[in-house]
């Protein structure tokens, strides 16, 4: 009797029978619904020139780079990218909150269509579509996050996702190094492992380094010849402000996670988390408050 495709993530197994989360389901229909219309010829087929992406034709089309996620070029294609994400969506969505997720998913396929802009040379004039970047995007999360949960390819062999997404990963790469004939655009699913990679590894860091960029304060023009002292350096250590910086970050997203699921959602490090910064918050309100009445 062959086995249903699940994992399994700390003892927890998902398979047909766990919740569907909200945004994992919105896109889900969204796609389905697309390739319905334009298998019933309610979109023409022509409107793919106008929905894929194209490197050429970019400029003229900027909206592609969204819209060409959500176009597919048959039943198996769709099928297949929305198979992937209904196993692998839901628990990514409940460990980050609806908006990281659906920022995330985002962001993997814009990453993909900027991979076709980087490789131009090898890929050529070729229209994209499919949601296969962002979806190769959802699984090198689950592989970061649950590394050791076992993937049954074929539905049969487990395989630990960690080494099921590095196996994934060194075929994409083969193939869009030597080119393929296949029709598949194996430099998109490269491009949304590498940048979902990337995201999450190193997207704070990058967010941060370009928010002082961008927000950097600029001292005010002097009047005439009066000059007023620059202020003191701050005496925090770098590495402590960047502790703090890392803690404010992580409040937002379990802050982010409660309002997308409720407190329950919650797990006992995040709560644990939350209660040490409480206290802390209120040790530094009382020191304050003792070195202004003395």
């Amino acid at each position: 009797m062959m086995r249903r495709p699940a994992y399994q993530t700390g003892g927890v197994r998902f398979g047909h029978g766990f919740p569907m989360s909200r945004w994992v389901l919105r896109l889900m229909i969204a796609n389905f619904a697309i390739f319905l219309l334009m298998a019933m010829r309610v979109v023409p087929v022509g409107a793919i020139e106008w929905l894929g992406f194209a490197v050429p034709g970019f400029l003229l089309r900027p909206w592609t780079v969204v819209t060409y996620m959500f176009v597919h070029g048959g039943f198996m294609h769709v099928f297949m990218n929305m198979l992937a994400l209904f196993f692998f969506g839901p628990p990514l969505e409940q460990k980050w909150g609806s908006r990281f997720f659906l920022r995330f998913y985002l962001v993997t396929g814009l990453g993909a269509a900027a991979f076709s802009l980087l490789l131009y040379s090898l890929t050529g004039p070729t229209i994209m579509v499919g949601a296969s970047g962002a979806i190769f995007g959802i699984l090198v999360a689950f592989a970061l996050n649950w590394p050791d949960a076992k993937i049954y390819l074929y539905f049969v062999f487990p395989v630990p996702a960690k080494w099921f997404v590095a196996a994934l990963g060194a075929f994409t790469l083969l193939s869009t190094v030597q080119g393929s004939a296949d029709g598949v655009a194996h430099w998109a699913h490269l491009g949304g492992l590498v940048t979902g990679f990337v995201y999450l590894r190193y997207g704070d860091r990058i967010g941060r380094r370009a928010h002082s960029l961008l927000y950097k304060e600029r001292p005010a023009a002097p009047r005439g010849r009066t000059r007023r002292a620059s202020p003191p350096p701050d005496p925090t250590p770098r590495r402590r402000r960047r502790r703090d910086g890392d803690s404010l970050d992580e409040v937002d997203r379990i802050l982010d996670k409660i309002r997308a699921s409720g407190m329950d959602s919650l797990s006992a490090r995040e709560r644990a988390f939350l209660d040490e910064v409480s206290r802390q918050y209120q040790q530094t309100k009382g020191t304050r408050k003792k070195t202004r009445t003395h």
